[in-house]
């Protein structure tokens, strides 16, 4: 399964021991670290931590330990002080906002694809069928196993290793098919679901019986920059179809990978003869790495600020608070060029950064409705123990104008949160329209083994997509 990003920081903090911040990204030479060397720092920083750590004797930490040996002393019940630990961060941590957290080992270990933009296993997308309650493949990643063996968009995935995937949570079924490289991994995998996917109603269920595969794990590469559709030899064709001189671009997440990805995507658009716009997609993105998003910023942009990322004020003192402002350096590419960027209520953080810069540089125009306004940094403190981490808030994001993208939970529709669309840009399509747009596009990019493909019912894009639409005409200077 292809998991979904979002941005943090790496802080490391400790009695004397000031706070090491280790940013994870392409924000530039003083914010890049070898992971070796990160990995050096952390043990060295937790080996003090957990030095002083014996000597506490006193404070929250001894009180805490106190309630939890009480609590496996004298329960009656027999009870696991591990869970009860990891419930009383999680409840404590609750308290701060949505976006705080406590994540045991496991799911910080799960965390790293999505940043890395690769992970081992066979290069599955999945969503779980609620009739069938069994994994339904979304896309295969291309190049990847899965994509070799021709499963494509629309197959159920009916058993992994043996087991019947009905009923298994979509989690499980992913660690099962993840593993070590050169490792083999048995599907039962069934065809009948094209129709579920497909906007033509002259598909049918598939009546082929399930098959069975055997495929090798390795080490699979997402791409997060995508084209309107690929072309027989997996290349991406960044001209939207039926709009002459129109490039499109799709990004999302931001990971490791995403700026030079959206570099050469700008490198072969620019040498199209007579390129008349850009749309740029960011639907649905959920964010990633910061720099990411700063050096797509950057490369449309000759200067300017890009986005401030501002801590909180030192307490007890008066001092402002810690103030991180990122700027575009020079050399622009498309310039001239006519640029609309799309957004909706899932476009956020980092994505919500990009449409924030460009907007208010006069880059781009932005179509769509209002992005989630979740502007803040998650910083990803490690415990001394090792068996989790604190996903805790420790920043946020001001775009140029100085206001503020996060929306505060006190705030209504009225306060200058999110990313809002340009005059006249404003479109909110239905759920429905939103899902159907989304099995439109799986079916543009995906592989598959049959003459007709899913999407085989002629629409181009501007016939499905009003967002879409609408972009086109902004790039046109229609209003």
């Amino acid at each position: 399964m292809v998991s979904r990003g979002f941005e943090f920081v790496v802080t490391v903090t400790g009695p004397g021991l000031g706070a090491a911040r280790l940013r994870r990204g392409l924000s530039g030479p003083p914010h890049l670290m070898p992971k070796r060397n990160v990995v050096i720092l952390v043990a060295s920083v937790l080996a003090s931590l957990i030095a002083w750590a014996a000597r506490e004797r006193g404070g929250h930490g001894h009180r805490f330990g106190e309630l939890l040996t009480a609590i496996e002393r004298h329960s009656m019940s027999d009870v696991d002080v591990e869970q009860v630990y990891a419930a009383s961060v999680m409840a404590a941590v609750a308290q701060l906002d949505e976006h705080s957290a406590y994540l045991p080992d496991g799911e910080r270990a799960a965390l790293e694809p999505t940043l890395d933009q690769t992970f081992t296993g066979v290069g599955l997308e999945l969503s779980v069928d609620p009739d069938r309650r069994q994994p339904l493949v979304e896309a295969a990643v291309f190049a990847g196993p899965a994509w070799r063996s021709d499963i494509e968009s629309g197959d159920w995935i009916e058993a992994i290793d043996g087991t019947p995937t009905s009923g298994l949570p979509l989690r499980e079924v992913v660690a099962r098919l993840r593993g070590p490289v050169n490792t083999p991994v048995r599907l039962r995998v069934a065809s009948g679901g094209r129709h579920l996917l497909s906007l033509d109603p002259a598909v049918q269920p598939s009546t082929e019986a399930p098959r069975e595969l055997v495929l090798i794990r390795e080490t699979v590469e997402v791409e997060t920059v995508e084209g309107d559709r690929r072309n027989d030899d997996g290349s991406w064709d960044w001209m939207l179809e039926g709009e002459r001189g129109l490039a499109y671009v799709r990004i999302d997440s931001f990971g490791e990978r995403t700026a030079p990805e959206f570099t050469a995507a700008l490198d072969q658009i620019a040498a199209i003869p007579d390129l008349t716009g850009l749309i740029l997609d960011l639907r649905a993105n959920p964010g990633g790495l910061i720099g990411a998003a700063v050096a797509v910023c950057d490369a449309l942009l000759e200067d300017g600020v890009i986005v401030e990322i501002r801590g909180r004020p030192n307490r007890g003192t008066d001092s402002a608070a810690s103030s991180d402002v990122r700027r575009a350096t020079p050399g622009a590419a498309l310039v001239g060029v006519p640029i609309a960027i799309l957004v909706d209520g899932l476009t956020a953080s980092a994505a919500e950064t990009v449409a924030a810069c460009l907007q208010d540089a006069g880059r781009a125009t932005v179509v769509g409705s209002r992005t989630l306004g979740k502007g803040t940094v998650q910083s990803l403190i490690p415990l001394s123990d090792g068996r989790g981490v604190l996903k805790l808030t420790t920043a946020e994001y001001v775009r140029p104008t100085r206001e503020s993208i996060h929306r505060g939970n006190d705030e209504g529709d009225s306060a200058a949160w999110g990313v809002r669309p340009d005059p006249g840009c404003e479109v909110t399509p239905t759920a429905e329209a939103v899902e159907r747009i989304r099995h439109w596009r799986r079916s543009r990019i995906s592989p598959s083994r049959s003459a007709a493909p899913v999407s085989a019912s002629g629409f181009l894009p501007r016939e499905i997509d009003a967002v879409l639409v609408r972009g086109i005409d902004a790039t046109r200077g229609v209003r």
